[in-house]
């Protein structure tokens, strides 16, 4: 499936490919990765850096799949990296700097460990990146960057994130997940007769998606190029000489057209908006339409997802920082409702002692596969590692190469066991342990 400026996480994603790898385009110049690094493949896509792989192109939409999939089970040592980025002049002059001091960190954690040719290797991606000017022209708000033996991601962030660069066994996701799993994130529909737009993001940004294939862009993609004809009937009238001559009269006319149209319309973008974007993400959806369209379109609609307030504009009317404030004024008392609702799920759970807090019991809990959803603290760290079989903790040095974010660590534990990991402002958390869990047993 086809899917490009995600309004979630993704500028582009890159893996290692055979150095025999036929190469595919380049970036310009002779420090670029595509020159330094033979055994990728990159492609520049509309001023985006991108790696291709066996002909396909390597660019994902980030969700809790893709980070299962790919950044679950590589071979140690495991870098992570993230940093705040700058979309525009003079602020992303300074970015390719601090991203080099971040890389400088890794490179200090893995010489605890490591000989210095591995630590030359592991990090020759990085460096490289840190020198492509084309790249450092085209990003975001924040970037998170992964590298471990055979493997390299990039992905920019559509939300500012600390700095952050850590050297563990696995990779450091839990600032992915706080974009994947807050609860704060929607779409928004906009509508008119003519044409349709999808919008997806959270308090801090919004921005269009492309449409998946199959949903209709415009009234034309829904219809076609038929248009509902008058409905007509045939009567005889006498002539000259008593012939009789057909007449033809229209019995409909030009707006019961536009209303049969209308009504074939919002049925089809309903439809399709529910199966290839609701349904996948389970996101709540805002309908952005002028007053006339939002009565029809809901009386048509079966989208359980749909908010019953809507934005009674037409979509194309306010830039779309507007659009993405009158928006959160209508989402966000669902957000702290559901926020609520999570919490009073963990009180009910704990009183039936089903609900931990304690941070050793949480791990053992993990281990065991008995989570159902785990809160955790947002801008919270914990240094430290658990044991895998047990789930004894052990409390250490973030710097240590193989140490990680304690609550990191669960989150992706309770996500490979089936749980759900939902990212928590510290307010809004019903503990102050860092975390909350619903236990399923």
């Amino acid at each position: 499936m086809k899917r490009s400026r995600s309004a979630i996480d993704y500028v582009l994603c890159t893996e290692l490919v055979s150095k025999h790898g036929d190469g595919i385009g380049g970036i310009g110049g002779p420090h670029s990765p595509r020159a330094e690094l033979p055994n990728f493949q990159w492609r520049n896509t509309q001023g985006r850096l991108t790696c291709w792989m066996a002909g396909k192109k390597m660019l994902n939409l980030l969700t809790n799949e893709f980070c299962a999939a790919q950044l679950s089970t590589p071979e140690a040592p495991c870098l992570s990296l993230y940093q705040p980025t700058h979309r525009h002049h003079p602020g992303n002059q300074e970015d390719p700097i601090r991203f080099r001091n971040l890389v400088k960190e890794l490179d200090a954690s893995l010489r605890q460990k490591y000989p210095e040719e591995q630590v030359l290797r592991l990090l020759e991606p990085f460096e490289a990146l840190s020198r492509d000017h084309e790249f450092w022209n085209h990003t975001t708000a924040g970037l998170a960057v992964f590298g471990a033996p055979g493997l390299f991601q990039v992905f920019g962030l559509k939300r500012s994130t600390p700095a952050l660069a850590v050297v563990a066994p696995s990779f450091h996701t839990k600032p992915l997940l706080r974009f994947l799993q807050s609860a704060d994130r929607f779409q928004v529909l906009g509508l008119n007769l003519h044409e349709i737009k999808l919008f997806e993001g959270n308090r801090d940004g919004l921005e269009e998606i492309e449409l998946a294939p199959g949903v209709p862009r415009t009234l034309t993609d829904a219809l076609g190029e038929e248009l509902t004809e008058p409905h007509q009937t045939v009567a005889s009238y006498g002539g000259a000489g008593g012939a009789s001559v057909a007449m033809r009269h229209g019995h409909g006319d030009k707006k019961d057209e536009m209303d049969i149209d209308a009504e074939r319309f919002f049925r089809k973008v309903d439809r399709a908006i529910r199966e290839s974007h609701s349904q996948p993400t389970g996101l709540p959806l805002i309908l952005a339409a002028l007053p006339e369209h939002q009565g029809h379109f809901r009386k048509y609609s079966q989208n359980p997802l749909l908010l019953e307030e809507g934005l009674r504009i037409h979509p194309d009317s306010l830039p779309v920082n507007d659009l993405r404030e009158r928006a959160w004024t209508i989402f966000q008392p669902q957000y702290h409702a559901r926020l609520a609702a999570l919490a009073d799920e963990f009180a009910v759970a704990k009183a039936k002692d089903l609900g931990q807090d304690d941070l050793m019991r949480v791990a053992e809990a993990a281990v065991a596969g008995r989570i159902a959803t785990l809160l955790i603290e947002a801008d919270r760290q914990i240094p430290g590692r658990f044991d895998g079989a047990t789930g004894q903790v052990e409390f250490s040095d973030l710097s240590h190469p193989e140490v990680d974010d304690l609550l990191d660590d669960l989150g992706e534990l309770v996500l490979k066991t089936g749980g759900r990991v939902v990212v928590v402002p510290a307010d809004r958390m019903p503990t102050t342990t860092g975390v909350a869990a619903t236990c399923r047993f």
